[in-house]
C-alpha cells in the first residue's frame, strides 16, 4: 500500500491493525443522491449502522490526490456541501487523483478502492446496470463489468428500479456474477421488494454469503458478489405504485435529451419529487439494512480468517 494513493482514516487504519470488520461505503450517495444537511444526515446514520452491527465503516471519496478510506467529521462534512464534485467510476478515478480534483466514488469505483485497501464487503443502495433502451444507446453502468472482475461482496437493494432489471439479470449472469437474494426467492427491485423476476440464487444468512465469497476466491474465480437485500417491509413502495412514477420520470428524461452520467441523479430527483420525497425515504431505509447485513457478513468473514 505504500506506493498507492490511499489515506485510511485513524478508525480504519486501526481496525485494519486489529484485524476488525470493515466495511466499505460509496460516496456519490452523499454528492449526489440528496442535498445538504440531509445527505450528511444520511452519511452519519449508514456509518453509525455499521458500529452499531459490529464492523467500521470507511466511507471512501477521492480529495487532494489521495482515494481516502474512511472519512474524518471534516472531510464528511466538506464532501457534502462540495459543489462540482466529480462522478467518478473505473473510467475516470486516475485522472481525478492526477488532476487533483474532489471525486465521489460510484459502485466500480468503490470497489477498486476497497480491494485496494484490502476491503472484501461494501454495502451501497443498488447497483447501476443495464439502461431502459440500451439496445439503442448502448447505455450499460462499468458496475456490473466491475463486479466480474473485482473480488469484492456488494450488498445492494437489487439494481435501480429505473433500469431493465432483465436485461441487467441477464448481463450479469453472462459475466459470471453470482446474484444471491437475501432471505427470498425474487429479485428485489431497490425501492420494491418484488421485480417479478427469480433470482439465481438464494442465501439466508451472512455466514452463507461469507463461505460462498471465501470459496470464490479458493476456487480462483474472479470477480466479486452481488447480495440482492430487499428493502424492509414497513418502508417499500410496492411495485404497483413507484413504476408509473419511473415510467413518468423516463419519459421526462427522454424528452429533456437527458444522457450518460446525468441520467440517474435526473431520474432519482424526478422520482423524489412525484412521490412527495417517499422515495428518499425508502432509500435511507433500504442503505441502513444493507449496511446492517454488510457488516453482518464482513464479521463472518473475519470469524473464517
Amino acid at each position: 500500500m505504500t506506493n498507492l494513493p490511499l489515506s485510511l482514516s485513524p478508525e480504519v487504519a486501526k481496525a485494519r491493525e486489529d484485524g476488525a470488520p470493515i466495511v466499505a461505503l460509496e460516496s456519490t450517495i452523499i454528492t449526489h443522491g440528496m442535498p445538504y444537511p440531509r445527505n450528511l444526515e444520511t452519511a452519519r446514520r449508514v456509518e453509525a449502522e455499521v458500529r452499531a452491527a459490529g464492523a467500521v465503516p470507511a466511507t471512501i471519496a477521492v480529495m487532494g490526490g489521495q482515494i481516502h478510506i474512511g472519512l474524518s467529521e471534516a472531510r464528511l462534512e466538506n464532501l457534502a456541501q462540495a459543489k462540482d464534485v466529480m462522478k467518478l467510476s473505473r473510467a475516470d478515478i486516475a485522472a481525478c487523483l492526477a488532476i487533483g480534483r474532489t471525486g465521489a466514488t460510484t459502485v466500480a469505483a468503490t470497489m477498486i478502492a476497497a480491494h485496494l485497501a484490502g476491503i472484501a464487503v461494501f454495502a451501497t443502495g443498488g447497483i447501476g446496470g443495464v439502461h431502459r433502451g440500451a439496445e439503442s444507446s448502448f447505455d450499460i453502468s462499468a458496475d456490473l463489468t466491475e463486479l466480474a472482475n473485482t473480488p469484492v461482496t456488494v450488498v445492494a437493494a437489487g439494481a435501480k428500479a429505473i433500469l431493465d432489471l432483465p436485461k441487467t439479470l441477464e448481463v450479469l449472469e453472462t459475466l459470471g456474477v453470482p446474484v444471491i437474494a437475501y432471505g427470498q426467492n425474487e429479485f428485489p427491485a431497490f425501492w420494491s421488494r418484488s421485480s417479478g423476476l427469480a433470482a439465481p440464487l438464494r442465501m439466508d444468512s451472512a455466514a452463507q454469503i461469507a463461505t460462498a465469497h471465501r470459496m470464490r476466491a479458493r476456487l480462483g474465480l474472479a470477480g466479486g458478489q452481488l447480495v440482492a437485500n430487499p428493502i424492509p417491509e414497513t418502508a417499500e413502495i410496492p411495485r404497483e405504485q413507484i413504476m408509473p412514477v419511473i415510467d413518468a420520470a423516463l419519459a421526462e428524461a427522454e424528452a429533456q435529451r437527458v444522457g450518460a452520467k446525468a441520467v440517474t441523479p435526473f431520474l432519482l430527483a424526478r422520482i423524489f419529487e412525484l412521490t412527495e420525497g417517499r422515495s428518499l425515504d425508502a432509500n435511507i431505509a433500504l442503505v441502513l439494512n444493507n449496511a446492517r447485513l454488510a457488516a453482518a457478513i464482513a464479521a463472518e468473514l473475519k470469524r473464517g480468517e
